[in-house]
C-alpha cells in the first residue's frame, strides 16, 4: 500500500505488508484474464432487468427484504431443474454479494480463532484471504501432479489437521479440474466426524463454474439430502453473464443456512441486487445459450495447446491452465503487447486463459504463436 502522512494506526499485525486483491483491469481488445462470460446479456434480458430495477427503485426509501425469500425460492427452483436435485426448498438456499461473500459468511460462522480451514493447493487465491479476514488458521493440503485430488490422501490430511471447514473448488480455480460424485461422497463421509472436537467438518464444494463441466459430472447438490454438513456454493457471475451484478449463492441443510443468517450484515442484499437476480433467473435458457459453445471452444483450445507441446490441465471450467514457461511473465507481457490479456496465476511457469468469443480465441492463438514461436 502507498505510504501516506498519517498518525500511526492500530493495524492488525497479520495485515502488515498485505496488498488488496485484484486482477489487472486494463483497456485491451481481448479480455481473457478473469473468467468472465464474453457475451453480454441479450437485449430482452436487459429490458427485463431494467424494468425490475425501475420497480425496485420506487421502494428504495425502505430497507430491502432482509430474508429475500422470493429470490431464494427462485434459486432453489433453478438448482432443482439444473441438477435434478430433490427436496430443495427456500430454506436450503442462501445468497450474498458474490460467492466471495458467501464464503466469508461460512468462515465467520464456522471458522474463527483457534479453528482451521483447509483446501488443496493450487486453488483459488482468495481462500487464504477468507481465512485471514475471519481470523481462521489456513492450511493447504496437496494435489497430484496433474492437479487432481487424491481423495485417500486428502482424507488422511483432513484427519490430521481436524479442520472446521474444508473448501474444495470443483471445477478448481486456476486448474479447471473437477471432482466426480464418488470423490465428493467419500469426502462427505470422511468429514462427518473429522472436525476439531470429533464432530463434523463443514465440507464446502465451490461450484462457481459448474455449468461448464463436461457430461457425466453431476453437481454435489444431488448429495445434500444425505449430508447435513455439506454446502454447495454457486454464482451467477459466470454462466449467467452477470459478473457485474455480484450475486453468489449456496445450497445446504436449513440448519447450516440458519447460522449464516446470524453472521450476515443487516440487509446485506440490496433491493436492486435482488431484482436483477430474479429477472435474470427468468431468462436462464437465453443467458446460458452460449455455455455449450464455450465448452466446445474450451476443448478445441486444449487440443490446440497440447498439439504445441504444452502442458495443459484437464478443464471442466471456462478457462484453461497451460505452460510451462521458463519466464511466464515474458509470455504474459508479449500477449498483452498484442492486445490479449490473460492471467499470470497458479504454479510457477503456468498461465491461465479464459475462453472468449471466436474472435478472442483466434487473437489469443495468433499472439501466442508470435510470442513463443509455436
Amino acid at each position: 500500500m502507498p505510504e501516506r502522512c498519517a498518525p500511526s494506526l492500530p493495524l492488525r499485525a497479520d495485515l502488515v505488508g498485505e496488498q488488496p486483491y485484484g486482477a489487472p483491469q486494463l483497456d485491451v481488445p481481448h479480455l481473457l484474464n478473469v473468467n468472465e462470460n464474453p457475451y453480454p446479456p441479450p437485449a430482452e434480458v436487459v429490458a427485463d432487468i431494467a424494468a425490475a430495477v425501475t420497480e425496485a427503485a420506487g421502494t428504495l426509501n425502505r430497507y430491502p427484504d432482509r430474508e429475500f425469500r422470493d429470490l431464494r425460492a427462485d434459486l432453489a427452483a433453478y438448482l432443482t431443474a439444473e441438477s435434478a436435485a430433490t427436496g430443495l426448498t427456500t430454506d436450503h438456499l442462501w445468497a450474498a454479494n458474490g460467492s466471495n461473500e458467501v464464503m466469508l459468511h461460512l468462515l465467520l460462522a464456522f471458522g474463527g480463532p483457534g479453528r482451521t480451514v483447509m483446501s488443496f493447493a493450487p486453488t483459488y487465491s482468495m481462500y487464504p484471504e477468507y481465512a485471514r479476514d475471519s481470523l481462521t488458521t489456513w492450511k493447504a493440503g496437496t494435489r497430484r501432479a496433474d492437479f487432481s485430488v487424491d481423495v485417500a490422501e486428502a482424507i488422511e490430511q483432513i484427519r490430521t489437521e481436524r479442520p472446521s471447514v474444508v473448501l474444495l473448488a470443483s471445477p478448481n480455480n486456476p486448474t479447471g479440474t473437477a471432482l466426480d460424485s464418488a470423490d465428493v461422497r467419500a469426502l462427505a463421509e470422511a468429514t462427518a466426524d473429522s472436525g476439531p472436537d470429533g464432530g463434523a467438518t463443514v465440507l464446502v464444494i465451490d461450484e462457481a463454474y459448474a455449468e461448464f463441466r463436461r457430461e457425466g459430472r453431476p453437481s454435489a447438490v444431488t448429495l445434500l439430502g444425505e449430508f447435513a454438513h455439506l454446502a454447495v456454493a454457486r454464482t451467477m457471475s459466470k454462466a449467467f453473464a452477470l459478473a457485474g451484478a455480484r450475486l453468489g449463492y449456496l445450497a445446504a441443510a436449513p440448519e447450516l443456512v440458519d447460522w449464516l443468517r446470524v453472521v450476515r450484515l443487516p440487509y446485506h442484499l440490496s433491493a436492486v441486487t435482488q431484482a436483477v437476480a430474479r429477472a435474470a433467473l427468468r431468462h436462464t435458457g437465453v443467458l446460458q445459450a452460449q455455455v455449450a459453445e464455450l465448452r466446445v471452444r474450451r476443448d478445441e483450445t486444449v487440443t490446440w495447446l497440447r498439439e504445441r507441446g504444452l502442458e495443459v490441465a484437464d478443464s471442466d471450467a471456462n478457462f484453461i491452465l497451460f505452460g510451462r514457461y521458463p519466464d511466464r511473465h515474458e509470455v504474459w507481457q508479449g500477449l498483452l503487447d498484442r492486445g490479449v490479456l490473460i492471467r499470470e496465476t497458479g504454479p510457477q511457469g503456468y498461465l491461465r486463459v479464459s475462453i472468449g468469443t471466436r474472435e478472442d480465441m483466434a487473437a489469443f492463438r495468433g499472439a501466442l504463436e508470435e510470442v513463443t514461436g509455436r
